[in-house]
């Protein structure tokens, strides 16, 4: 490797996206802490549904290694159909994420309600638009593969991608614990 591949200016961007995209969660969740401090904090049963989007997000990010590792390796066909699993896996999590939105509705639990509902509601929604870019990604990469622009020798789409998916994925993973261990 190259040290122009090292440092290219695509990788570097990317990530200050990703320590930008931390600090917001970070804001994020320290404020429910403080908020929580203050009382009146309404605690209720997260989803379900949020539950199963943790097991998602560890299956998105696994198919999505195996397309890098399969383009790592030349093998096209593989590459192609681990993308797709991956672009289905994160459209299964949008789905799944409104899901849960459906459930906290029906628990009456809303956008508008107390500080503790409106804080799910807006965190999980800034983690879903990490989504849609990471979906949006993929479908990227699926068509520079069909293009035959991702292979052993032009790895840094498929690089930055699957960086960015495995980046949403833990995200996740720490929001659920989050808010499952500070209710």
């Amino acid at each position: 490797m190259n040290r122009e591949q090292v440092y290219h200016p695509k990788k570097f961007l990317l990530w200050l996206l990703i320590v930008a995209s931390v600090m917001l969660f970070a804001a994020f969740t320290s404020a429910y802490i403080v908020k929580r401090g203050d009382g009146n904090w309404r605690i209720f049963e997260l989803p379900a549904m949020f539950a199963y989007n943790t097991v998602v997000a560890i299956i998105g990010s696994l198919f999505m290694q195996l397309a890098y590792r399969a383009a790592n390796r030349d093998e096209l066909s593989k590459l192609k159909t681990q993308l797709f699993l991956s672009l289905i896996v994160g459209i299964v999590f949008m789905v799944c994420q409104y899901a849960g939105w459906k459930q906290l509705v029906a628990d009456n639990v809303y956008l508008a309600g107390s500080a503790s509902e409106s804080f799910v509601y807006v965190i999980s929604a800034v983690h879903l638009i990490h989504m849609i870019i990471a979906v949006g990604f993929v479908s990227v990469v699926i068509v520079k593969a069909y293009r035959f622009q991702v292979h052993k020798k032009n790895m840094l789409s498929i690089h930055l991608c699957t960086t960015f998916y495995h980046f949403v994925g833990l995200m996740w993973i720490y929001l659920y614990f989050f808010f499952l261990l500070n209710r």
